[in-house]
């Protein structure tokens, strides 16, 4: 009997962990979602970093910018030549494409590539988890040395997102999401984001502080030679220019 114990604790430990409540895995994804959102203006500069089969490496540069109060959200390309002027912007729920080559504007959709890159509306945008998804609880999991808590999201009815099934690892001990993989409605994985770095600095417009991930790697599941590297160079809480969400604004940079 002098070995029933140890062996008993050996068992105990090797039980699975006490799924987690849908009441708590919405109580999560709100507070990723409040972290990352400034209820004021944003505006970042990123790299962003394209590898393709067979072709070379083309480094792209944005600026991002969004007003999370009015739903509001901008992308203006820079770098290369080829992208200078191009733009992304959401109006009344539609997201548009702007080419100052041809000068015209196009309505587009959630899954469209952004500048031709594996990224999508969602990676530069607020985080809205918790309002577009269901959660359910998958388990948990080491993630490298991390501890994380896995879970399934699907999206909610009446919501238009890139992807409708989400597979989230939180980190347990600072709730940052670590990686993320997306699914078409046939369950085929179609991409694969890791999160290695998180930042945050102080927002004046919600007192508190903003988070933002420093670096997203993105992998294509379908073209698996594919993948995107992420850098938030800059982040700037200021306030924007009031008039500067429009087609007009975002036309003017081109000229």
């Amino acid at each position: 009997m002098r070995h029933a114990l140890p062996l008993l604790l050996v068992l105990l430990g090797a039980l699975p962990a006490r799924a987690m409540e849908k009441a708590d895995l919405v109580k999560l994804l709100t507070e990723i979602d409040d972290r990352q959102r400034n209820g004021g203006d944003y505006k970042a500069l990123i790299y962003l970093e394209q590898k393709e089969k067979d072709k070379a490496d083309v480094v792209r540069e944005v600026l991002v910018y969004r007003r999370d109060a009015d739903d509001k959200l901008m992308l203006l390309f820079s770098k290369p030549k080829s992208e200078e002027g191009k733009g992304v912007l959401r109006l009344d729920k539609n997201l548009w494409t702007y080419d100052p080559g041809t000068g015209k504007w196009d309505r587009t959709t959630e899954r469209e590539r952004i500048g031709g890159t594996n990224t999508r509306r969602a990676d530069f945008d607020e985080s809205r988890l918790a309002e577009e998804f269901d959660p359910s609880f998958v388990g948990e999991e080491k993630l490298g040395k991390f501890e994380t808590v896995v879970m399934e999201l699907k999206v909610r009815e009446g919501f238009d997102v890139a992807y409708p099934v989400l597979k989230l690892w939180v980190d347990k001990a600072n709730h940052n999401i670590l990686k993320r993989q997306e699914f078409a409605l046939s369950g085929k994985l179609a991409r694969t984001s890791y999160y290695p770095k998180w930042q945050k600095l102080f927002s004046e417009s919600k007192k508190a502080e903003l988070w933002f991930p420093g670096e997203i790697r993105i992998f294509d599941e379908i073209e698996k030679s594919n993948s995107t590297l992420v850098l938030f160079k800059t982040v700037d809480l200021n306030p924007l220019d009031q008039n500067m969400f429009t087609k007009a604004w975002l036309e003017s940079k081109s000229r």
